[in-house]
């Protein structure tokens, strides 16, 4: 079994910066993926960012340019990097993992979850 906890989430004026990270409780997998998700009151969980084993990325196009995914494999830990925020970019944020090098925007590709973090982005 594998535990993920989101942090780093709150408030930040539209233009900030945040970082937001997700910590593996193990590694128990020589493969890995680990994606971002967001999720509004109302509406389908939207696929962010992914990440794999290999550091091999890949970006929904309504964040492309401002955020950035990257990992410590020492601490079992994803991060997020948001810059330039938009109030559009206001949702709970879940990080996601499993098995395998596929750094995938979809959210059946991953059997793991964090509880999520929220972020709220003000104009």
């Amino acid at each position: 079994q594998v535990q993920l906890a989101e942090s780093g989430g709150g408030s930040v004026q539209s233009g900030g910066s945040l970082t937001l990270s997700c910590t593996m409780s193990r590694l128990i997998w020589s493969t890995y993926s680990v994606g971002w998700f967001r999720q509004v009151p109302g509406k389908e969980r939207e696929g962010v960012s992914a990440i794999d084993s290999t550091d091999l990325t890949t970006y929904a196009a309504s964040v492309k340019g401002r955020f950035t995914i990257y990992q410590d494999n020492a601490k079992n830990r994803v991060y997020l990097q948001m810059n330039a925020v938009k109030p559009e970019d206001t949702a709970m944020y879940y990080c996601a993992a499993d098995e395998g090098d596929m750094p995938a925007l979809a959210s059946n590709q991953y059997g793991y979850w964090g509880q999520g973090t929220q972020v709220t982005v003000s104009p």
